[in-house]
């Protein structure tokens, strides 16, 4: 499994699978230009954040994303971990897993990452 920042290129399967996490954990039809362009606008801005993507011979098997949250008691950046989303074919497999330890590797070699934060639904 090979974990890699995504690329402007990569929007059309980042934004498939924020619309099928939707569909699946939200019942929610999103609307897909606004997805679409809401995902080209982070991939473009790194301020806004930054999706990683889990490739298992070239194809998409999962996504993260992190965005920043600024936290004044500890004087550091959290990271929110958001947009997971592992292709059904590809769950059971430690997509996550190998997802969430490149970005804690990645939090742990910079000064100004002070953790990691993630809501889970169930």
């Amino acid at each position: 499994m090979k974990i890699r920042k995504a690329r402007t290129g990569d929007v059309a399967v980042i934004s498939d699978f924020n619309l099928r996490m939707a569909l699946e954990t939200e019942h929610r039809r999103l609307n897909r230009p606004r997805v679409r362009r809401g995902v080209t606008a982070l991939l473009k801005d790194g301020a806004k954040g930054a999706y990683f993507l889990a490739e298992e011979k070239g194809v998409v098997a999962g996504q993260l994303s992190i965005t920043t949250e600024w936290s004044d008691w500890r004087n550091g950046n959290f990271w929110w971990i958001q947009s997971v989303y592992v292709a059904p074919e590809f769950r059971q497999r430690g997509v996550f897993r190998e997802l969430y330890a490149h970005v804690h590797k990645l939090a742990k070699s910079r000064r100004d990452v002070c953790g990691l934060r993630l809501y889970v639904e169930e």
